[in-house]
C-alpha cells in the first residue's frame, strides 16, 4: 500500500467513527425487531436472528453488552466491519447500528453457519472444501493486508459458510483487528492457531502487529481443518509438539517429520511450511497457497499416522473459542 492508500483509508475509517458515534440511536428491539433466535454467543455477547418489522427482511444482529465493552470497542468494530464489506469473501455489514439499555448492537448478512460446524475429529473437512475455503480467505486476507489492517483471530469459527461444500465462505469478526503497526498486549490465553511471537509474551512485554500474524493462524486453520486435530497446544517453547515442530521446520535433514504431518502431500507440507514459520519475518503471503490448488493436500497413511488418540482433536470441549 502506498502512503495516499494508507491516508485514505485511515481518514475514511475515522469519519466513519465520528459520524457513527454522532448517530447511534437508542432503541428498544421489540419495537423495531421480531427476534426469531439465537445464532451464536460468546464473552462479547451474542448474536441473534432477527426480522426488521418494517421490511420484513432477516439478518443477523450482533450485540454487545455495555458493561464489557466500551463503546469506542463497538464503534471500531462495526466501521472495520462496514470497511471492508465490499470484498465478496467478508461478511457483509449493513449500515445498520444502533445501542440499547444494555447493548451495542450492528446488523449483519445471514450465513448457513461457520466452518467449525463441519471441522470432524480425526478427520476434520474434505479436501475439495478446504481448498475452496483457502482460496476465497487467501483473497480476504490480502484485501485486509493491503488496507493495512491485521485480523487477529482466524479460526474456524469465524469462518461463515453458505453451503456445505464451501463454494461460498465469508472471514467475520473484526473486534480484535487493528492497523499494522499498532502496539499490542499479551492476550489472556494462547491457543493453538496463535504465533509463537504472540504467545511468548510476558504481561508487560508490547509486540507491534504484523499480517505475519494471520499468516501463522491461516496455516493453522489449514492444517486443523484438513486434519481434525491440532498441531499442538500452544506455539511455546513448553509444549513438546511445537518443539518437535521448530526442529524439524529448522532442519529437516537431520530431524524426522513429526508424526502429526505425516499425513500431507510434499506439496502441502512446502505450503504450510511457508506459512508456519516460527520467525516471523520469513512467513510467506497468504496467497501462497494458491501455487499448490493443483496437487493433492493429503496422503493414504496407516492408522498408526492417524493420531486416533491425540489429545488435541477439534472439539467442542478443546481450546477453540
Amino acid at each position: 500500500m502506498n502512503l495516499n492508500e494508507k491516508l485514505w483509508n485511515e481518514n475514511y475509517v475515522e469519519e466513519m467513527l465520528l459520524l457513527t458515534s454522532q448517530n447511534l440511536p437508542k432503541i428498544k428491539i421489540e419495537e423495531n425487531y421480531t427476534i426469531v433466535k439465537e445464532l451464536g454467543s460468546g464473552s462479547y455477547g451474542h448474536v441473534l436472528l432477527a426480522m426488521n418489522q418494517a421490511r420484513g427482511n432477516l439478518m443477523a444482529l450482533k450485540f454487545m453488552q455495555k458493561t464489557n465493552t466500551e463503546l469506542q470497542g463497538f464503534l471500531v468494530e462495526y466501521c472495520v466491519s462496514l470497511s471492508l464489506s465490499t470484498h465478496p469473501c467478508i461478511i457483509n455489514t449493513f449500515g445498520i447500528a444502533f445501542q440499547t439499555e444494555r447493548h451495542y448492537v450492528f446488523a449483519q448478512e445471514l450465513a448457513q453457519d461457520n466452518l467449525f460446524s463441519l471441522m470432524k475429529p480425526q478427520g476434520g473437512v474434505p479436501e475439495n472444501s478446504v481448498k475452496r475455503c483457502a482460496i476465497q480467505l487467501s483473497s480476504a486476507l490480502d484485501y485486509m493486508h493491503k488496507k493495512g489492517l491485521v485480523h487477529r483471530d482466524i479460526k474456524p469459527e469465524n469462518i461463515l459458510i453458505f453451503d456445505k461444500d464451501c463454494r461460498k465462505v465469508k472471514l467475520t469478526d473484526f473486534g480484535l483487528s487493528c492497523r499494522n503497526g499498532t502496539s499490542l498486549e499479551s492476550m489472556p490465553e494462547n491457543l493453538p492457531y496463535t504465533a509463537p511471537e504472540m504467545s511468548c509474551l510476558g504481561v508487560s512485554d508490547k509486540l507491534i502487529a504484523q499480517k505475519s500474524l494471520d499468516t501463522w493462524s491461516f496455516g493453522v486453520l489449514l492444517f486443523c481443518t484438513l486434519t481434525g486435530y491440532f498441531p499442538w497446544t500452544s506455539a511455546i517453547m513448553t509444549d513438546k509438539h511445537y518443539i518437535e515442530y521448530t526442529k524439524w521446520h529448522r532442519s529437516k535433514r537431520i530431524f524426522h517429520i513429526p508424526n502429526l504431518w505425516k499425513t500431507f502431500s510434499i506439496e502441502a507440507l512446502e505450503m504450510l511450511t511457508k506459512l508456519i514459520v516460527p520467525d516471523p519475518s520469513s512467513r510467506c503471503s497468504s496467497l501462497e497457497v494458491l501455487h499448490y490448488l493443483k496437487a493433492p493436500w493429503k496422503t493414504i497413511l496407516d492408522n498408526k499416522h492417524k493420531a486416533m488418540n491425540y489429545n488435541y482433536s477439534v472439539n467442542k470441549n478443546c481450546v477453540w473459542r
